[in-house]
């Protein structure tokens, strides 16, 4: 049976992009990291803080639909879900949704303005944000952090985006984790 996790080891920004929007996708990896010491893998035991904006935490069908794809990336990657009480590694997720600013202007290239009469329009999006870290299980050092971000334009309320955002965020993440030498 698989724990849900509360919160991520550290906080940090980053989930899933909507429509034309575009999806920002990093990762931070220890110096030097060997994954070939690391087999299974386990979710981290929850913590006292929420794992994500209470929009995601309410809502069964993205937990589910993260755990699901990390661990089939994670299992994918040659990794195994832990049955036993001490995995190698640990994973936490945390989510988030925050307003952000988002900067329009006129190109002067294209014609729809000159150099002077150039609009520049600021406005505001919620920008939804997952971060993943992987941690050694005995030593609690992070290894290796992954992030996603983009805009979260009616995640929430379509089942389908939220399932095809999550599952393209994640791979994206994962392709970033170093291979098992």
């Amino acid at each position: 049976m698989r724990r849900l996790p509360l919160i991520a080891i550290a906080t940090l920004s980053a989930l899933v992009a909507t429509g034309c929007a575009t999806m920002t996708v990093g990762a931070h990896v220890q110096h030097e990291l060997n994954l070939s010491a690391y087999h299974t893998f386990d979710w981290g035991t929850p913590d006292a803080l929420p794992a994500s904006d209470p929009r995601f935490e309410r809502n069964p069908f993205f937990t589910d639909r993260l755990l699901g794809a990390v661990e089939k990336g994670l299992v994918g990657r040659g990794f195994a879900l832990s049955t036993s009480a001490t995995p190698d590694l640990l994973v936490h997720y945390h989510a988030t949704i925050a307003r952000q600013p988002r900067v329009i202007r006129e190109d002067p290239a294209d014609g729809s303005c000159t150099r002077h009469d150039c609009v520049i329009e600021i406005t505001r999006y919620e920008a939804a944000t997952l971060v993943l870290d992987i941690v050694d299980a005995r030593t609690n050092v992070l290894l290796w952090r992954g992030w996603a971000q983009g805009d979260a334009d009616d995640i929430l309320n379509n089942r389908g985006r939220m399932a095809k955002k999550i599952d393209e965020s994640v791979a994206r993440m994962l392709r970033r984790l170093p291979p098992k030498l």
